[in-house]
């Protein structure tokens, strides 16, 4: 990509942050991100707090019915700029991160769904649910971390659990755990 002029990175930072933390997630956003040279066409949805790539916004590109719920990110340069395309009808959930590097094109196929949380750097395949697994108990907390715990206190204070995890992510057998 050419280099900008520094008034350019500037009016884009801007009109990025303004996007941020404006209303109009149909109207607004999409208006402000269009003018910072996201390719967006036709009617979409981008949430509160949503980060689209600022050093190459036209990098990004958004179709017609997609939907960026809040928080999520999207960067699309990594030691050089690639590219970002969100495909017709995909839905990218809360929390997200979609990124990729140089000289490479991420796609999210028409009609996938990212659940929140996610995090992407390769494709997903048109009509695909992708995302990771709900979280689930992974060790007992015998040192709280409060604010002035040592975080190697915290640590060693961890305990396997004992038994093994239901389906639902809940512990059974475990003879340390107290009602």
């Amino acid at each position: 990509m050419k280099k900008k002029n520094l008034l350019r990175r500037i009016t884009n930072r801007l009109l990025g942050l303004a996007a941020r933390c404006a209303p109009g997630a149909t109207t607004l956003r999409p208006f402000l991100h269009r003018l910072r040279g996201v390719h967006i066409t036709g009617h979409v949805f981008i949430g509160d707090d949503v980060y689209l790539e600022n050093e190459y916004p036209e990098s990004i590109v958004v179709e017609d019915g997609v939907q960026i719920c809040l928080r999520s990110v999207f960067v699309a340069h990594t030691r050089g700029t690639g590219r970002i395309i969100l495909r017709k009808n995909s839905f990218i959930g809360a929390n997200s991160v979609i990124t990729t590097t140089a000289d490479r094109t991420l796609t999210v196929g028409e009609g996938a769904v990212i659940t929140a949380g996610s995090v992407v750097a390769s494709d997903v395949p048109a009509g695909i649910l992708f995302g990771v697994e709900k979280a689930k108990p992974l060790a007992r907390v015998t040192v709280p971390l409060t604010m002035t715990t040592n975080y190697r206190d915290f640590l060693g204070g961890l305990r396997p659990l004992h038994g093994a995890n239901k389906p639902d992510g809940s512990v059974r057998n475990d003879p340390a755990r107290r009602p």
